[in-house]
Parts: structure tokens; sequence; C-alpha cells
């Protein structure tokens, strides 16, 4: 079987292709699926996507249409899919359930720590040979309060590194997770974790329950000082709402890899085009705000692990069978 896989980074590219050596053909392209893309895959039964492609109803019926019946995605997260619509066409849609959690948590502190410290204004200043201390002054993390929205493995592994700084832990999900209880963690409503952690970091799947669960209320809730984080989904945070606090002065940092509205511009070069996105053009002056593009995940393990399970589910879809990773599964014969 000959597989399309759509928004392959260069990086990707060369592990994809050996990783489905043996198994499958595999054909890589570095457009993202589009409604204007999609018919590029007619022909193909299986294709791979990811994060960023859309495959709302209309992407789905052109490429149902097409002869795809089987969609890969390589990313956990899932809400650019319309199962719904998947399952009526009669489509196998299939997802990574899970792979490094240390990749993004330790990501996430990694932006915790830059905006913080003052990372990227210190690194500009050195550039141009300032090396002045003014404005650079951060905080000792140790004794102070780590707010985690999530505890699953990432929450878990971000709360085991703020364990390692001396921080009180504050936790909120649906249920507790006796690994983080066991470093301390005290579970509250969010209210209270809001108002009491020096550092809010998000760790949670994007659902009609918490989108904009970071919103007006939500950042007004939070202390003028903090600093906050997320590396999980942009649609977890109002960007609106922050923008609009950031312009009173408010919060020592904020640290960015995901944006609500970043399909169509994270992955991509932009930088010869004015930007249209006048949210994100504001959000990226504030200079305690660090914004990057979706990398948090992007390490030699957890992207290789990414690979490894998208072979395993083209595979459990030649041969029939079902894992985990599935979120809509083949059609009865006849039914689709």
């Amino acid at each position: 079987m000959e597989i399309l896989a759509f928004g392959v980074q260069a990086d990707e590219r060369p592990l994809l292709e050996r990783a489905f050596a043996g198994h499958h053909d595999i054909h890589c392209l570095d457009v993202f699926l589009t409604e204007d893309t999609a018919p590029i895959a007619a022909g193909h039964e299986a294709i791979s996507t990811s994060v960023n492609a859309i495959l709302d109803a209309r992407v789905l019926r052109l490429l149902a249409a097409g002869g795809t019946s089987m969609i890969a995605q390589r990313s956990t997260g899932f809400n650019n899919i319309d199962l719904d619509v998947a399952e009526e066409l009669g489509l196998t849609v299939a997802r990574v359930s899970s792979y490094s959690p240390y990749s993004v948590a330790e990501f996430a502190w990694t932006l915790a720590m830059a905006v913080n410290r003052r990372i990227v204004r210190a690194s500009g200043r050195t550039r141009e040979f300032d090396f002045r201390l003014d404005g650079l002054m951060g905080r000792d993390l140790r004794g102070r309060t780590a707010g985690v929205l999530g505890t699953g493995k990432i929450g878990e592994a971000f709360t085991r590194i703020a364990h390692g700084f001396g921080m009180h832990l504050l936790g909120w999900d649906i249920a507790e997770n006796p690994a983080c209880v066991e470093l301390g963690m005290r579970y509250v409503d969010k209210d209270e974790l809001l108002a009491a952690s020096d550092l809010i970091s998000l760790h949670l799947p994007l659902l009609p329950a918490t989108q904009h669960l970071i919103g007006r209320d939500a950042l007004r809730a939070m202390k003028d000082d903090a600093i906050l984080v997320n590396s999980s989904r942009g649609g977890l945070v109002d960007t609106d709402a922050l923008v609009t606090e950031l312009r009173k002065g408010r919060f020592t940092g904020v640290g960015l890899d995901v944006y609500e509205a970043e399909a169509g511009l994270f992955f991509l070069d932009k930088s010869l085009e004015p930007l249209q996105d006048d949210t994100l053009a504001r959000l990226v002056t504030f200079p305690n705000v660090l914004v990057t593009s979706h990398q948090a995940y992007y390490t030699e393990d957890a992207v290789g692990q990414i690979v490894d399970a998208t072979v395993r589910n083209v595979d459990d879809y030649a041969a029939g069978r079902h894992s985990e990773n599935v979120l809509v599964p083949a059609a009865p014969p006849g039914t689709a």
C-alpha cells in the first residue's frame, strides 16, 4: 500500500521513510491537508496527517470520494477531525495515543524559565553587545507555587520537574493522579489554583468543556505577577482576553507554544508576507510574551515514537486489527 503523508517536516521525513521501509511505500508532502490539497490524495487508500491538518466535513468527503478509507494522524490531539462525519463515511481514523511526555513537559519548563529569566530579551541585547542587566530581573521558583491544570502523563512529568525545583504543588483535574499526590500535590478547585499559583501550566485536551478554559474571568483571577504557560492546545486560552490583560501590564511572563488560530500559520514560513492575524501580531509585541510554533513535542525521541505508532496504525488497518489508537473503526462490509 502507498501512504500519502501530508505536512511532513524536513526533520521528520527520513524518520518516516525509514520506519515505513519494509511495511508500506510512503510519499511525503510538505503541504498540509486542506480543502485545496485534499484532491492530491485521490487514489490513496491510506493517508497520514499532521496536527494542523484541516479534517472537517468538506475535506473528509473529498478524501472519501477520492478513495481514501484510512487516516493516520501523527499526533495525540484530534480536535481537528470531524469524527462523526468520518464514521458516517466509513473512514478509519487512528491517532498516536501517547508519546514521550517529557518532550512537552521539558519544553513547557523551557518556556517558563525563558520568560521568568528574560532569556529572549537578554539574548537580543548581547547580540548587539549590550550587556546591561536593566529589566532582566527574574525570580527564584523554589518555595513558590506551581499550578498544573491537567495531571495526566505530561502534567505528571511537569509536576516532577516542579517538585525538583522545590515548589509547592497544586493540581486540577477530573481525577487525582496518585503519583502527583505522592510528590506533595494538593488538588483544589480551578479558582483556588488560579488565585494561588505563581506559575500555571496547561496540560489538557481541547474539548467543548475546555474551550477558552483560561478566559477573561480566569485571567483576572490570576496573580498580576503570575507566569502562564500553554504547551497543550491553543483553544484552551482566549487569546483576545489575554491580550487585554497584557495591555494592563499584568503577568511576569506568558509562554505559548500553541495558538488557537495557528492552522495555516504554524509550521509555515510567513516571514515575507504581511501577517493577517491582528491578535497574534499584537501578542508577539509584548516583551514578556514568548510564542513558539507548536514545537514542544519536537524531539528525536517523541517524533520517533509518533512515527513508529503511525506505522503500527497503518499495519493494524491493513490487517484488520484494532488498538487503543483507533478513534473511528473501519465500517463493517456493506455499511459504508
